[in-house]
């Protein structure tokens, strides 16, 4: 199918658009842009710098797009900015390329969702299907794996790592490392169990989740040190993926601690 841009849609001379794509009214396409076929930009789009957008990803009215980060250090480095497939950016989204102190790179995966008003600060790293709610903001250098959620308005610490199938529950601050297949809540967010809903609606099998559960109530147990906890889960569950998940995710090296349940508040 031909690229299909609208009379008052501003095409920069270089930018590289494939078969399928759609430019909606009042768009702007930045020179260095990448827009991957089937890519739909519906309205007041603006797509700047080195930006890469994946195949059938959908952007909404007054999404800015790949303008230089929020950092003070950012010296005008040719940084980028890449959106994998089917992503859908929806209204005011607000995502910003990599720097020379982080990488050099902002990825958002395939699959996802940004909602309303979310912030996607420089040099973070989301996997794959991803979702963002309203408001959601990450700082500068956060990485999220696959499948973790964030509620609507919480916001992220930067250098924080969230894992895997993680729920960040709505208004939350995190400041510290989410585990893999945890589930978080309020401010400062601590770890209140693990993402029971999320896993179910996964298919994650009864007995997976019957592990989780064991090897989380041992790992946050008050005997011994959490190294010593750490051994003794890793040896009990070793042939279980989602438990060494969370396992090795507690063992690398991070800036950040781990978020920690907080038995006064989950009570």
């Amino acid at each position: 199918m031909p690229v299909n841009i609208h009379p008052t849609a501003i095409v920069e001379p270089g930018a590289n658009i494939d078969d399928g794509a759609i430019i909606g009214p009042y768009c702007i396409v930045g020179a260095d842009v990448r827009l991957g076929e089937g890519v739909e930009l519906v309205s007041h789009t603006v797509i700047t710098g080195r930006t890469k957008i994946g195949a059938r990803s959908r952007a909404f009215p007054f999404a800015s797009i790949g303008h230089r980060p929020q950092d003070l250090k950012y010296r005008g480095e040719p940084s980028r900015l890449e959106i994998g497939a089917d992503t859908v950016i929806r209204e005011h989204v607000t995502v910003n390329p990599g720097t020379e102190g982080g990488g050099m790179l902002t990825r958002i995966g395939d699959r996802c969702l940004l909602m309303v008003g979310v912030h996607v600060a420089h040099d973070c790293l989301i996997g794959d299907g991803v979702i963002m709610a309203n408001n959601a903001t990450l700082g500068g250098h956060v990485s999220i794996d696959d499948f973790a959620v964030l509620g609507g308005m919480s916001a992220v610490h930067q250098f924080v790592r969230i894992g895997r199938h993680a729920m960040i529950g709505g208004m939350s601050g995190v400041e510290n490392d989410v585990i893999p297949y945890g589930s978080v809540m309020g401010n400062r967010a601590y770890l209140s169990g693990l993402n029971i809903v999320g896993l179910k609606r996964r298919n994650f099998s009864r007995d997976v989740i019957h592990d989780l559960r064991k090897a989380y109530r041992l790992l946050f147990a008050e005997e011994g040190t959490m190294a010593e906890r750490l051994d003794d889960v890793a040896e009990e569950f070793s042939g279980v993926d989602p438990v060494m998940d969370i396992v090795e995710f507690i063992r690398s090296d991070s800036t950040r601690a781990i978020c920690q349940p907080n038995l006064d508040r989950a009570a």
